[in-house]
């Protein structure tokens, strides 16, 4: 969750009122300070490549200024433009609390008669449109080839809770950057995300089991509506990574689901039910187990109990961030954010989310 302080908060709980400003930028050029947008929305969704999309309605002029982009370095066009967006929660006496929601890239922009529609997608779409040219053959650790698959595009933040190790000789990724990326984190057992303020960050697989946010249906709460959902796609409950040693033998380690409804030897099947992960950099047993624990966990959240929740908007909510859900027959119960919705701008109707229980 994006950090805002405790009067913010709580104004959060009731009506309030939401602020947005829009920058332009191209490359370390200020293009437009101040962007005049009509309506604007958030979708985010972490089951996908590039997970975050901003969609925006600005006046087709405004001020005298006109916001069609009619020309390469327009603050609107698609050629690199970045949109630096920042909500405001307005407090007593009129003080505005500001805090950035993050970049995003312009990917298309269309004016239709006196409005512009402006899409924008996270800063992941850099490393999932820059295909490898040539077959890419790491060298030296997993951090120095994040960072050589990654950077310039996206600065690399790494925490130190992660073991760095050196990447088998003889390794090529042919083309597809970020897939390669996808497989680095899986054998590292890491994760990451894009921070509001641009980085990539990458961390230990795995929810914080603190909950940031409290949604509740009860007397006081900010919740709608929740509704539930199940399903037995994509469901697995073991977990088989393999690798190579240096010796030539296979190298194997397995990771069980030991909890929860579709948990290995329950009702869900008595039987196994595995999916395979295979992967170069796992040299070692140890590897192959961390590995396996790291596709469990990312395909767990995938099938695990869904809710569907309609509720007040909390600007800083974020997806991965780990929620603590009330409604009908459920208390206290923990769950992941896995997709949301965020309306910025008045009229744009209640926050929607998709949670998954970590249970």
């Amino acid at each position: 969750m994006i950090p805002l302080s405790g009067e913010a908060e709580s104004v959060l709980t009731r009506s309030y009122g939401l602020r947005l400003a829009v920058e332009s930028w191209l490359g370390d050029q200020l293009l437009a300070d101040s962007v005049p947008v009509d309506v604007a929305a958030e979708e985010t969704d972490r089951g996908l490549r590039v997970p975050e999309r901003v969609t925006l309605v600005v006046p087709r002029r405004d001020r005298g200024v006109t916001w069609s982009p009619t020309s390469d370095d327009h603050p609107l066009a698609a050629n690199g433009q970045r949109l630096r967006v920042q909500l405001g929660v307005e407090l007593a006496g009129g003080v505005v609390e500001w805090f950035q929601r993050g970049w995003f890239l312009v990917q298309d922009a269309q004016a239709d008669d006196d409005r512009v529609s402006v899409t924008a997608v996270g800063l992941l779409a850099l490393i999932d449109e820059a295909r490898l040219v040539s077959p890419f053959q790491p060298s030296g650790t997993l951090a120095s080839t994040l960072r050589g698959l990654i950077e310039p595009a996206l600065t690399v933040v790494i925490d130190s809770a992660l073991t760095d190790r050196s990447v088998p000789a003889g390794i090529n990724y042919d083309d597809d950057r970020l897939g390669a990326v996808t497989e680095l984190l899986d054998a590292w057992g890491a994760d990451a995300a894009v921070t509001s303020d641009g980085y990539l960050s990458v961390f230990p697989m795995g929810p914080s089991l603190t909950p940031v946010l409290t949604l509740t249906d009860q007397a006081g709460g900010t919740v709608v509506e929740a509704t539930g959902g199940s399903t037995r796609d994509g469901a697995y409950n073991v977990v088989v990574a393999r690798g190579t040693a240096s010796d030539g033998a296979q190298v194997q380690g397995v990771a069980y689901d030991t909890a929860g409804p579709k948990r290995f030897g329950g009702p869900f099947n008595p039987l196994a039910v595995p999916y395979y992960y295979e992967s170069p950099l796992l040299t070692t047993v140890a590897q192959a187990s961390t590995a396996a624990q790291t596709v469990l966990a990312r395909m767990r959240r995938a099938t695990a109990r869904q809710f569907d929740i309609e509720c007040v908007p909390h600007p800083g909510l974020q997806v991965g961030d780990t929620v603590s859900v009330t409604a009908g027959d459920y208390s206290g119960l923990l769950c992941t954010v896995e997709s949301l919705t965020l309306p910025y701008t008045a009229g744009g109707g209640p926050q929607r989310l998709t949670v998954r229980s970590l249970t």
